[in-house]
């Protein structure tokens, strides 16, 4: 799979949730940038097959090839954007909202724009003195090289996965799910047909550290408040098979499901530390 990762950092506070205030601002931007409809209007719009907008926010039942990365809660912004697949091609187009978005429009309640602020692609600097310069090679290949049977698997941003039509809202949770939810957001970016997981899917979770952590966003569009929550935590997990590591470390890339395009569903896998004696012995 083809990606790339454009990176901001600002040294400003940020809300402890900043995922639907950035995806809300960069889809103006990005209106701003691409729409060369007079009415600026998405509804019944000549251009809406090649509008990398409309494809971004207003094409009904679509898989986005994007996705928000950060932390919450942070003291400054440090966020991520990652693009896939054939998204890719269309970098210049999102360099330039998200330079609107920061220096002429805003992303906070009061629209403050930022003159300073340091923009990365793959985390090479790409701009200096108000001047942008890419890389010349900026698209990367998906490539695992090794594998680990025993991790620990952190949620870092809330997961939402349905079991039997319900958002698990405890440690109800087992490898399966996560394994399959990656795997389907993983066809679904390549564009592939829905299938299930084509290998057995084998490692035991040996421990759960989990809570539910509610998380809310104000939709403008819809006039509603709208609920985001979901689980945090870890899991320990031993015995997994080749396969199923590889898929998770695919999923610390794409993320988990559909939410990911707010910055949910982030995930990070560790290693297990093994302390013998007064030796700490890293398994890899």
């Amino acid at each position: 799979m083809n990606y790339l990762k454009l990176s901001i950092i600002i040294n400003s506070k940020p809300p402890y949730f900043i995922g639907s205030q950035l995806r809300g601002a960069l889809g103006y931007a990005l209106k701003k940038v691409t729409c060369i409809n007079p009415s600026f209007k998405c509804e019944n719009c000549f251009a809406q097959n090649s509008c990398l907008y409309y494809s971004f926010y207003e094409e009904k039942n679509s898989f986005h090839k994007y996705r928000f990365d950060f932390e919450l809660g942070k003291e400054y912004y440090n966020f991520s954007f990652y693009l896939f697949d054939t998204a890719t091609e269309k970098l210049p187009y999102i360099i330039s909202a998200f330079n609107m978005m920061l220096t002429q429009i805003g992303f906070t309640k009061d629209k403050i724009t930022f003159e300073k602020f340091d923009m990365f692609v793959n985390d090479r600097l790409i701009n200096k003195d108000g001047n942008i310069s890419l890389p010349q090679d900026y698209v990367k290949t998906f490539v695992i090289d090794s594998s680990c049977p025993d991790i620990t698997l952190q949620f870092i941003t809330p997961l939402r996965i349905k079991k039997e039509n319900k958002f698990i809202r405890d440690d109800n949770i087992e490898l399966k799910d996560i394994i399959n939810s990656i795997y389907q957001r993983q066809m679904q970016l390549l564009g592939k047909k829905y299938r299930k997981f084509p290998y057995e899917i084998k490692g035991d979770i040996i421990k759960k550290d989990i809570r539910y952590k509610e998380l809310t966003r104000k939709s403008n569009r819809q006039k509603t408040i709208m609920n985001l929550g979901g689980i945090m935590g870890q899991l320990e997990i031993k015995g997994l098979s080749k396969e199923c590591y590889e898929i998770l470390k695919v999923g610390e890339l794409i993320g988990v499901g559909k939410s990911t395009v707010f910055g949910l569903e982030k995930i990070k896998y560790n290693i297990f530390l093994i302390q013998y004696k007064n030796f700490i012995i890293r398994v890899i």
